[in-house]
């Protein structure tokens, strides 16, 4: 099987706030919370939970693509 020469990338936006639920384990980007609430659990309890943790950014300044060929995920720093 031949490997693939990843000619065609697409350039993938960086996280910059990355939050986990402290109930459900959700991650989910901090702009995505919309309502403060865990979307999750209100889907699975009918509760809003809003206790969150932020993760820490790794790899922060590295640049990531997407190879469109096979997929492939590829940093750069």
């Amino acid at each position: 099987m031949p490997s693939c020469l990843h000619r065609t990338l697409e350039l993938l936006p960086a996280r910059k706030r990355t939050l986990r639920c402290r109930i459900c384990h959700l991650t989910l980007d901090g702009d995505e919370l919309g309502d403060g609430f865990c979307p999750e659990c209100l889907e699975r309890t009918g509760k809003r939970h809003y206790e969150f943790e932020e993760l820490a950014v790794s790899g922060e300044g590295a640049v990531s693509y997407r190879c469109e060929d096979c997929g492939a995920i590829i940093k750069s720093s």
